[in-house]
């Protein structure tokens, strides 16, 4: 019997498929190597993965519920006393406010989807209606936008098949964001045929092997987009026969980008006129391209805007809907909605709700607000917005005005310790889970990840499945047929749980309204050891076998319509490698189009006048002083999201040190190591520079996934690197999505001597 087990990384948005080698006591991941069984990765693994062991035993480890006492400690309570209080308060504050007022944040972190089910029974229960995720921290702008072009979220490209493959605000060398993404960039830099293009003013990995590295000015990318589509314009570079076929008002919206003027554009970006019509005429001559764009620019200026340009770009180059182009993948679940509409609004400040997510940015005022529908309590649940929502200390003066906090996690996060109740889950190692980050295509797969680790001895965590459904049962709302449906079941056998769960409904509707904590009180318990948690994936099989049902049967699995759903679910918990569930023709994303007339719309009316106005050029009114532009967030080599908390994982940088060009060093009269205190309009900091040509003068980065307070191998409490939201402003955001702009930062930098 081997002790290899296959499970995935956690790491990043691509989920790697892995195999851990676990310790004899069942405790501790030893060695980690890439998984060849994968369908997607295929045995592909970066440097990050190794280091998952300091997330699995974590410092920080949450063992036992614990409950904020007057003093302000926390105490250790029953599982039983902590759901009683929680269902009280909740229902008192629903009671006296409205279940509106109770709100949740979370639904999941990288790879971590699981929860997001079987909190929508929770929430149902209590009448919750708000919400939001780190996705409103970056993808509702590009989400909306691309509903109201394609009326579906269309975000990937075939870099595999491509001739040309542009990065836009990406550096897929550290962040990955396509499969396999260090040996596709390789493979396109180095075959002659083919050209590398990437959009980024540092000199990223990623940009060494382009063929086109647009070193533009931190924030210009709105200009520089804009620049390039005058260029196709004026050039007569416009695939007008694809155009005319495929896509509507295209000339209405082309016709907006005559009144810039190109030469003023380039220079306010900083590229030369003549390279970027270069780019044009190659991009125009290549037979396919695709197109990526991730946080550089949806965390920057304009970045709803940005997001519409890119699409533009796509379109006049005809970018969609063939092999190496832009697709519609098949998803389990999507990413965000297609449908464009922003009729919900929040509470307080009426701020567009996108895709069912209250901008993130806003959530601190509303809680501040002195207004009737303010939110009242908060369920966070895998995630840490007091660390990665900016203004840190904005969002923890919110926490302390609700009438009640819950988090929901695996460790002692910034988030938990100003809550009033935090209570412990297994982590991703320890329980059934999944994500829904399945981006690939024409062949999709899917990984439902089996436990590979018991969780610590003598601890108290939960399964997310089994904590909600305590909570709905507490709260009175799990259907009574619940039991009747396990006593059908021990009698019948699970073969007839599609039967017998589909009488029940029709008898009472809350079998569907509770679905999640339904299928896990009832299939879970019959379901194999280890994977209860899994359950909720019943009706999201069933969904996407009625939706799917030929691209599923290409994939190999089998049955009458009536029963593909569930032959989909026991495939999914069968193949803990993960398995290819959907099989399509590259032309196959023409038919998920959402929009009624099958054709893609270039004309959104609510973006013109914010593109008209970068006639003006960029503000540059920064207080005096502020001479530097702050990247915050940048990918390196070791860091990661923040569910390592433990700084002994990385490598390099443990410091996560302030990036600058040697130019301005030697101007402020640094050196490799000099300190500096960094100043921004909410914060200060002191931290250590790096020196490099890398970055351009006047732009100085910091990376994520630092400035945590974490435990040592003492029981100490330390802190390494930079909190970055300590730094940010939550009123610099998009003017539309409300998405922060954390790589445009004005900044101070003085020396220490």
């Amino acid at each position: 019997m081997t002790n290899w087990k296959p499970t995935a990384c956690v790491l990043c948005e691509n989920n790697c498929g892995i195999e851990v080698k676990i310790s004899q006591n069942g405790q501790k991941i030893e060695k980690v190597r890439g998984d060849s069984k994968h369908p997607a990765s295929r045995g592909y693994l970066c440097q990050k993965a190794s280091q998952v062991d300091h997330y699995q035993n974590s410092s920080d480890r949450l063992l036992h519920p614990l409950k904020k006492i007057e003093s302000g400690e926390f105490i250790k309570i029953s599982w039983e006393q902590a759901i009683a209080e929680i269902a009280q308060k909740l229902s008192q504050i629903k009671q006296d406010h409205g279940g509106d007022t109770i709100f949740y944040y979370g639904g999941g972190g990288q790879g971590n989807h699981l929860p997001g089910d079987y909190a929508s029974a929770t929430l149902a229960a209590l009448g919750a209606k708000f919400r939001t995720n780190s996705l409103a921290q970056e993808k509702t702008g590009e989400g909306w936008v691309s509903a109201k072009m394609f009326g579906a979220y269309v975000q990937r490209g075939d870099f595999d098949n491509c001739e040309v493959g542009v990065f836009l605000g990406k550096n897929p060398w550290h962040s990955h964001g396509l499969q396999r993404a260090r040996q596709t960039l390789r493979e396109i830099s180095k075959d002659p045929r083919r050209a590398l293009v990437v959009f980024d003013p540092r000199i990223s990995e990623t940009a060494e092997l382009a063929d086109y590295h647009i070193q533009l000015k931190p924030g210009t990318d709105s200009w520089a987009l804009s620049a390039l589509i005058a260029i196709f314009i004026e050039e007569n570079l416009i695939k007008w026969d694809w155009i005319n076929k495929y896509t509507i008002n295209a000339e209405e919206t082309l016709c907006q980008f005559k009144q810039f003027s190109i030469p003023e554009l380039c220079k306010i970006c900083g590229i030369e006129q003549e390279t970027m019509t270069g780019l044009a005429k190659r991009l125009a001559s290549a037979d396919s391209i695709a197109w990526h764009e991730d946080l550089g620019v949806q965390m920057n200026r304009h970045s709803t805007i940005v997001s519409y340009l890119h699409r533009i770009l796509w379109l006049i180059t005809g970018s969609f809907g063939r092999q190496g182009t832009q697709y519609i993948a098949n998803c389990i679940k999507p990413m965000l909605s297609g449908n464009p509409t922003i009729a919900q609004r929040s509470p307080v400040l009426n701020a567009p709700i996108i895709s069912g997510m209250v901008p993130c940015n806003i959530v601190a005022e509303e809680i501040l607000a002195d207004h009737p529908a303010r939110y009242r309590a908060m369920i966070v649940e895998s995630a840490n917005p007091a660390h990665s929502t900016a203004d840190t200390k904005k969002f923890l003066k919110a926490m302390g005005r609700l009438d009640c906090s819950i988090v929901i996690d695996i460790a002692m996060t910034e988030t938990a310790k100003h809550a009033d109740y935090v209570l412990p889950t297994t982590t991703q190692y320890e329980k059934a889970e999944a994500t829904f980050f399945n981006f690939e295509f024409p062949d999709n797969y899917f990984h439902l990840r089996h436990p590979v680790i018991e969780p610590p001895n003598n601890s108290e965590v939960l399964d997310e499945g089994e904590i909600h459904a305590r909570i709905v049962e507490q709260l009175n709302e799990l259907p009574i047929e619940v039991s009747h449906i396990n006593e059908r079941l021990k009698k019948m056998g699970k073969e007839h749980f599609p039967q017998i769960l589909e009488e029940a409904a029709r008898k009472n509707p809350k079998i569907n309204l509770y679905a999640p904590v339904v299928l896990y009180r009832t299939l879970g318990q019959f379901l194999p050891k280890g994977l209860a948690n899994s359950a909720s994936l019943w009706k999201t099989a069933h969904k996407v076998a009625t939706r799917s049902f030929d691209s599923i049967e290409k994939a190999g699995i089998r049955g009458e319509p009536k029963d593909l759903g569930g032959n989909l679910f026991y495939e999914f918990i069968s193949n803990p490698h993960g398995l290819v569930f959907s099989k399509e023709e590259p032309s196959s994303s023409w038919a998920r189009l959402g929009v009624a007339s099958k054709k893609i719309n270039f004309l959104i009316p609510e973006l013109l006048e914010s593109l008209s106005k970068l006639k003006i050029g960029p503000d540059q009114n920064f207080p005096e002083g502020y001479n530097f532009i702050l990247s915050a967030g940048e990918r390196r080599a070791y860091t990661a999201n923040c569910v390592i908390r433990n700084k002994n994982w990385r490598k390099k940088d443990k410091y996560g040190l302030l990036k600058m060009n040697d130019e301005d060093a030697k101007k402020l009269e640094l050196e490799n190591g000099s300190k500096v205190i960094i100043k921004t309009e909410s914060g200060e900091a002191i931290i250590p520079i790096e020196i490099t040509d890398k970055i351009q003068s006047g732009h100085v980065s910091l990376p994520n996934g630092l400035g945590m307070d974490n435990k040592d191998e003492n029981g100490l409490t330390s802190r390494l690197g930079i909190a970055l939201n300590e730094l940010t402003n939550s009123k610099h955001r998009d003017f539309f999505a409300g998405t922060p702009q954390h790589k445009f930062i004005p900044t101070k930098i003085t020396p220490i001597r």
